[in-house]
C-alpha cells in the first residue's frame, strides 16, 4: 500500500505530463501550426489549451472561450457546503494561460457552430474561425425529467449545487438556516452522472456538519441507483459513523418535486425536507447537440478514442463529462484533465499531418472526504484497446483505500493544488 501511495503521489506532483509519456508535440517530425478554438475552461478545456501551446512550443494559436471570468473547482466544493472551505479557496484565474502560455482567453459564450465553415458564433456577436475545435462543455441538466423543476423560480429554491459557484454558496446558506431537527434530503440520479462518488461525499460532509452543530437533524440520501455506485464498501462504513443522522435509501428514484413545500415524490414514498437538494439527470452540455454531434442515448457524445474527435463531425474534438464514457471510466475532473492531454497530442499530430498515438494511456484518482479531515480514494489506469477501439481499464492497476484516514486527506488537498496548477499555471 505504501509503495502504491508513493507512486501515486509522485505522479500527481509531476504535474500530470508524465502520465502520458511520448505524447509531447516536440516529438513530431513536422512542426504543427494552425488555430484551435477551445469552448469551456474547466478541467478539460483549460488543460487542452495549455498543453496545445506547451507541446507545440507555442506554434499553434489557441483561443479559449469561457463564459465565467474565473475557474471554480467542483472537486473540493463539497467542503464548502460542509463549512470547511470557502468559495475563494476553490476559485482560480486564467492569468497563467494568458501570460505564461499565450492563450487568448475570451469571456464569452459559444452559441452556434458551423462545422462545414469551421466557425464558432459567439454571444458577443463575433465569429471565430478554427482549424480544429475542442468542446469541453461539461454537463447540462435534464430538467424535463424532473416535473416541478421547469421554472427558474423552482430551481432557485431546489438547488443542485452540482456546478460549483453561486449554488454552492446558496446551499451552504440553506443548511446554516435550517433548524436543529430539520431534514436535509439529497436525490442522486441514475448513473452515469458527473462525479460518481460526489453525492455520497456530500452526504457525509453535511452529516458531519449537522452532527457537530445541529445533532437532532437528519440526512436522507435518496438514491435512484440500486446501490452506492462508487467506493461502496468505504462509503457504507463511513455512513456508519453518522448512524442516527444519515439514512441511505437505494432504489429511490425521483419522480416529481413540489418546490413550494420542498417535497420529493418517489415511486413508493413522499419525502418532505427542510432543505431539498436535487441533482437532476445529466446530459452533454447544450453546445454538443447544437453542433449536430452524434449523441448516444440522446445524452452523450460519441467519439473516436484515439483523437477524441466526434465520430460524425470531422475537426471537432470533445472532452470530459460530455462524452459517452468508456467501460468503468468515471466522469471526473482528473479524467477530463487526462482526456485533454490525449486530445492535445492527437490534435498536434493531425495538424502536422501525422496519425494520433496508437495506444494512449490515462489515469484517474478520485478522493472523497468522509469528514473534515479523513479521506478515501479510488484510482484506475486505462489504455486504448485497438481491437475493441475503446479505452479499457488495465487489469490490476489502481485500487481503493484500505480505510479512511487523515494522510489521504493531505494527499487530496495536494492533488487539488497540483491539478489546478497543471491546468492553469
Amino acid at each position: 500500500m505504501t509503495d502504491r501511495r508513493d507512486f501515486l503521489k509522485r505522479s500527481l506532483l509531476a504535474g500530470g505530463a508524465a502520465a502520458l509519456p511520448g505524447l509531447s508535440g516536440c516529438a513530431l517530425g513536422t512542426r504543427p501550426a494552425g488555430h484551435v478554438v477551445v469552448v469551456g475552461g474547466g478541467f478539460g478545456g483549460a488543460t487542452v489549451a495549455k498543453y496545445l501551446r506547451m507541446w507545440s512550443d507555442k506554434g499553434v494559436a489557441v483561443t479559449l472561450v469561457e463564459r465565467n471570468p474565473r475557474f471554480i473547482s467542483c472537486p473540493i466544493s463539497n467542503l464548502v457546503i460542509g463549512g470547511d472551505k470557502t468559495l475563494a479557496d476553490i476559485t482560480l484565474g486564467y492569468d497563467g494561460l494568458r501570460n505564461t502560455w499565450g492563450v487568448t482567453v475570451l469571456q464569452d459564450e459559444a452559441l452556434a457552430i458551423d462545422p462545414a465553415g469551421r466557425t464558432v458564433r459567439l454571444a458577443s456577436g463575433g465569429t471565430l474561425r478554427y482549424d480544429r475545435l475542442v468542446l469541453s462543455p461539461g454537463v447540462d441538466f435534464q430538467y424535463d425529467q424532473v416535473p416541478g423543476l421547469e421554472t427558474e423560480a423552482a430551481r432557485s429554491t431546489i438547488l443542485h449545487a452540482w456546478k460549483a459557484g453561486a449554488q454552492t454558496v446558496a446551499l451552504r446558506q440553506q443548511l446554516e438556516d435550517m433548524k436543529d431537527g430539520g431534514v436535509y434530503a439529497l436525490t442522486v440520479p441514475k448513473a452515469p452522472y458527473r462525479c460518481p462518488p460526489g453525492p455520497y461525499e456530500r452526504a457525509c460532509l453535511v452529516a458531519n456538519y449537522l452532527k457537530k452543530t445541529k445533532p437532532k437533524s437528519k440526512v436522507l440520501v435518496l438514491d435512484a441507483n440500486d446501490e452506492i455506485v462508487s467506493k461502496k464498501a468505504l462509503f457504507t462504513k463511513a455512513f456508519e459513523q453518522y448512524k442516527g443522522i444519515l439514512e441511505y435509501r437505494p432504489g429511490s428514484e425521483l419522480r416529481e418535486v413540489d418546490a413550494g413545500t420542498r417535497t420529493a415524490r418517489l415511486d413508493f414514498d413522499t419525502v418532505r425536507a427542510d432543505v431539498l437538494n436535487v441533482v437532476p439527470p445529466h446530459r452533454a452540455g447544450d453546445i454538443a447537440a447544437l453542433a449536430g454531434l452524434k449523441l448516444i442515448n440522446g445524452r452523450w457524445v460519441d467519439i473516436d478514442w484515439l483523437s477524441f474527435e466526434s465520430v460524425n463531425t470531422p475537426g471537432i474534438h470533445v472532452l470530459g463529462d460530455a462524452i459517452f464514457p468508456a467501460p468503468t471510466m468515471p466522469k471526473s475532473g482528473h479524467m477530463a484533465n487526462q482526456h485533454a492531454k490525449v486530445a492535445a497530442a492527437a490534435i498536434l499530430n493531425l495538424l502536422a499531418g501525422e496519425a494520433p498515438a496508437a495506444s494512449p494511456v490515462l489515469m484517474n484518482t478520485c478522493y472523497s472526504f468522509v469528514d473534515s479531515k479523513n479521506v478515501i480514494h479510488v484510482a484506475s489506469v486505462h489504455q486504448y484497446d485497438a481491437e475493441k477501439k475503446v479505452v479499457m481499464p488495465v487489469p490490476g492497476a489502481g485500487g481503493v483505500s484500505a480505510a479512511a484516514n487523515e494522510l489521504e486527506g493531505a494527499y487530496a488537498l495536494s492533488w487539488a493544488r497540483n491539478i489546478w496548477a497543471d491546468m492553469l499555471a
